[in-house]
């Protein structure tokens, strides 16, 4: 069995992203942002936002309360307001189904390599054990 380093690891790693990068998901989340980010009333409502965002965050600060929930009130109405353009909507399901692909990917990695592990100990797949650990249930052969 071969040994790979971390930058062999790494270079891999780098060829998955671009795969991912290239898929029909990634593509669909790209064009939906540019059109989020071409579309001035949405660019409105976003700084209009951000600007909401940091005087709560002032308020917080500065502990005014009936401040802070009026901006909040403010901030949860603003959002509403985007989240109604349907590209928005189509922006958030996008990335929700790019985070989706990644954790796939993450759960197949980490999945390999634990089968990998208990394989290459002569452990039990199917009870998910390693083989030193099988060996420590055994009963002992010393008496």
């Amino acid at each position: 069995m071969s040994q790979y380093t971390k930058q062999d690891i790494i270079e891999k790693a780098h060829e998955i992203a671009t795969m991912i990068a290239q898929t029909e998901e990634v593509e669909f989340f790209k064009r939906a942002e540019a059109q989020i980010n071409a579309n001035q009333k949405i660019r409105e409502k976003i700084a209009s936002l951000k600007s909401l965002q940091k005087q709560a965050v002032n308020f917080q600060h500065l502990e005014k309360e009936k401040a802070l929930k009026l901006t909040e009130a403010k901030i949860a109405k603003v959002e509403e307001e985007i989240d109604a353009f349907p590209i928005v909507q189509e922006f958030k399901q996008s990335q929700g189904e790019v985070n989706n692909l990644l954790q796939l990917v993450a759960h197949a990695i980490s999945n390999k390599v634990t089968n990998e592990i208990i394989e290459s100990t002569d452990g039990d797949l199917l009870q998910g054990v390693t083989g030193s650990a099988l060996k420590k249930n055994q009963p002992s052969q010393e008496s």
